[in-house]
């Protein structure tokens, strides 16, 4: 990493962003990531776009998977998000225990309860971008929306109180 790219992910760093576990069935195991890239691209349809890193098995995955749940985290769940973010971390179910959660009607991918959002989406659109890809997907359904609790934001490399 040259000294651009250092400054680059240091300007990047000073955008606060909400944090999600992205999940997705595969087979026999549940995978799941966290992500600090969840936007919505579209009303109608409705889209969401998730970005991962495209050498990560996550997006190997997505590739062969169309359905995936992604959960926005409330405040006091940092625990679940630092988790998921673990490089060589086993299976979502085992990260998920003693969490509360429910297999998503639509995706059949582990949902985290008790977050601020979830949402089950269908890819329609994959893109290469650079050393990660974007998958834009179709939201199947909400499973719930708490507007009570604050979102889990990360902001300068931490996990930052919304005040």
């Amino acid at each position: 990493m040259g000294p651009q790219q250092g400054l680059f992910t240091e300007a990047m760093g000073q955008m606060a962003a909400g944090v999600a576990v992205v999940t997705v069935k595969d087979d026999r195991d549940d995978l799941g990531t966290t992500v600090a890239t969840l936007m919505s691209v579209s009303l109608d349809p409705p889209l969401v776009l998730i970005s991962l890193d495209s050498a990560g098995y996550l997006a190997e995955v997505l590739l062969r998977r169309d359905r995936w749940a992604a959960s926005v985290l409330a405040d006091g769940q940092q625990a679940v998000a630092s988790r998921f973010a673990t490089v060589g971390r086993p299976g979502a179910r085992l990260l998920l225990a003693g969490v509360a959660h429910h297999r998503g009607a639509h995706s059949e991918a582990l949902v985290v309860e008790r977050g601020v959002a979830a949402i089950e989406a269908e890819t329609t659109q994959v893109v290469p971008a650079g050393d990660h890809t974007l998958f834009i997907g179709e939201v199947l359904g909400v499973d719930y929306v708490d507007a009570s609790k604050a979102p889990l934001v990360r902001l300068r490399s931490r996990y930052r109180p919304v005040i």
